[in-house]
């Protein structure tokens, strides 16, 4: 299967089925000395683990990490980095009965046309499960990102049409509640909300924001290679997210240039920008003010409503999902989000150090 591959000096490779015996990731291009520990790992796996709430789907699985190669006594080695969480909770046979048909809003018809074969059991790769192996990724991207004193901070926006007020922006708040919102009065109304939808047997959309600070100006490449286009996939390539924006997004086409235009200032001897409509990416490039990214995740598509479908015998039916399902994506996703804006940074930061042949003699002759 192609396209399992993310990054060009800094890659990840993820592997494993939703109900196969394990799940994980090779993250190749990592340099030698960075402080990486299970403990470290599992710290992120953790905001992504199900039944940690009425939320989340109740699958009970530790999801425990292992590396098994690239770091030694807690130090990267520089060679390839696996790691792997073995499942320990399938119940495949909640899925027995949808061997043959095809469930509305999933991958199931995509891949038996493409592949002639497909796991039902779970959605197999196209199960929310894989994201397993990039929050691994993920760890390791934030880890070099941290150490050079870039701050990824990622959070849920809007549930709904419930938005957080940022005049109650709260950063310790985003870890207090279940849904992973800075804001209480909004995590509140949103809770409401999804528990009314729980009742009804239906499943919620929400906003996904990331924040990235300290980045300084010049990372990213000026024509395919540029810094949005790169979280864009990325952050595209997460399964249930349909739409991303960088800065003002959508909004620009509304804007005229004199609005839409960051005026560069002078500020304690540095450039600076009186305004962040770009969301801190100019010409494909980071221009020094915070990156700002916005993911739009679709509703869980496993309703426990009768949907209409059809057979792979070409056949109409009705269908009843059954199984462990989150009524909402995003709380989960959070970390999924920032994982893979971490890692296009972290990626792309280290493909900039070729840009200069200064950079590359010095460090060659520091050695």
């Amino acid at each position: 299967m192609a396209g399992s591959i993310f990054g060009d000096i800094l890659k990840v490779t993820t592997w494993g089925e939703s109900h196969g015996a394990a799940l994980g990731a090779v993250i190749d291009g990592c340099p030698a000395g960075l402080d990486i520990s299970e403990e470290y790992v599992q710290s992120f796996l953790d905001r992504r683990r199900p039944g940690q709430s009425e939320f989340t789907t109740k699958r009970s699985e530790a999801d425990a990490v292992s590396i098994l190669s690239g770091v030694f006594e807690g130090k990267t080695l520089g060679t390839p980095i696996s790691m792997l969480v073995h499942n320990t909770s399938q119940l495949s046979k909640d899925y027995s009965d949808l061997e043959n048909v095809y469930r509305p809003g999933h991958a199931d018809y995509g891949f038996d046309v493409k592949f002639g074969i497909r796991d039902h059991r779970g959605g197999g790769r196209s199960s929310g499960r894989e994201t397993i192996g990039r929050v691994m990724a993920g760890a390791v991207a934030e880890k070099i990102l941290s150490e050079l004193g870039v701050k990824v901070l990622c959070y849920v926006r809007q549930i709904g049409d419930i938005e957080i007020d940022y005049n109650n922006f709260d950063e310790k708040e985003i870890t207090r509640n279940s849904l992973y919102m800075p804001d209480a009065l909004a995590a509140a109304s949103a809770e409401g909300y999804l528990k009314k939808l729980i009742e009804e047997k239906n499943s919620s959309g929400a906003e996904i924001e990331c924040i990235v600070s300290g980045l300084k100006a010049g990372i990213g490449e000026p024509v395919f290679d540029k810094l949005d286009a790169r979280i864009a996939a990325g952050v595209m390539s997460v399964g249930a997210v349909k739409s991303v924006e960088i800065g003002d997004g959508k909004q620009v086409s509304r804007s005229t240039g004199s609005d839409n235009n960051d005026v560069f200032v002078m500020r304690d001897g540095r450039i600076e920008k009186e305004t962040n409509h770009s969301g801190g990416i100019l010409g494909g490039m980071s221009d020094g003010s915070d990156i700002i990214v916005r993911a739009a995740v679709k509703p869980t598509p496993s309703i426990y409503r009768s949907q209409r479908t059809v057979t792979s015998s070409h056949e109409d039916t009705v269908i009843e999902i059954k199984g462990r399902h989150d009524p909402i994506i995003a709380p989960r996703a959070v970390v999924v989000v920032e994982s893979m804006v971490a890692f296009s940074i972290a990626d792309l930061l280290l493909k900039g150090n070729l840009s200069r042949f200064g950079d590359v003699a010095k460090v060659y002759n520091d050695k």
